[in-house]
């Protein structure tokens, strides 16, 4: 059950907002904008461990995050979760209920977080007159096809501290991509949740983990991680990402 949802209005609009690169089109016009602004002046706030969706609920908007993280998870019949992703603040969630018009899967926030509601319906008829936007909305989709895929080969052909690796990395260029540090930040997951993620279990990611540092790729102190050698961890999983 959730347990507490404050709705406001935020004094940051998409106009002046600083992530507005990260989550719309970089070339709208002041007008254009404006209409942005109307249609997402919804904002909630959301404590560590509330639902913004659960599995079933029927979809009717989408949601960017202004502030914190969440993760989505899925839910095996024995009630197991498997956690599907981790999402930051400048992304869009909810975009895997636009098929069936119910979500298959849940958010919950990893952290105190703020998010903007975007009604579907309404985003759908601006998207028909900013064909700028409806391209960006297409990119954000080719986006997570092309992430579930990295999911898909990361789970089938990788070994455990292979797959460490490619999280560590994404997670450096996403908040490279913030204008943040891309060497040292905070995991707001548990490693249980990161095992979850990758298909490993708890203490096979707490042994990567202990690897990494005593070979000297990395500095853990509880959540707070420092890429010590980036050219070390591409090299374990023999590419450049």
């Amino acid at each position: 059950m959730q347990r507490s949802v404050s709705t406001f209005r935020l004094k940051a609009a998409c106009s002046n907002c600083n992530l507005r690169e990260l989550c719309l089109p970089v070339d709208l016009s002041i007008d254009e904008m404006q209409q942005m602004d109307d249609l997402s002046r919804l904002k909630r706030g959301y404590a560590r461990g509330d639902y913004l969706y659960r599995s079933g609920d029927k979809f009717q908007s989408l949601f960017a995050i202004h502030s914190g993280s969440f993760k989505t998870q899925a839910l095996h019949e024995d009630g197991r979760e498997q956690v599907t992703g981790f999402q930051m603040y400048g992304e869009i969630i909810g975009l895997d209920a636009i098929c069936t018009d119910h979500h298959t899967c849940e958010a919950v926030a990893l952290e105190n977080s703020e998010v903007c509601e975007l009604p579907f319906n309404k985003l759908e008829a601006l998207s028909r007159k900013l064909p700028s936007l409806q391209r960006h909305l297409h990119k954000i989709m080719s986006r997570e096809i092309v992430r579930d895929q990295g999911i898909m080969l990361l789970l089938g052909s990788m070994r455990a501290e292979e797959r460490l690796a490619v999280f560590l990395l994404n997670l450096s260029q996403r908040f490279a991509a913030r204008g943040l540090s891309q060497t040292q930040f905070q995991l707001r997951m548990s490693r249980q949740e990161i095992g979850s993620y990758l298909g490993l279990k708890l203490e096979t990611v707490s042994r990567a983990f202990s690897n990494f540092q005593e070979s000297d790729l990395i500095s853990v102190k509880a959540r707070a991680v420092e890429l010590l050698d980036l050219p070390g961890l591409h090299s374990l999983v023999g590419k450049q990402l």
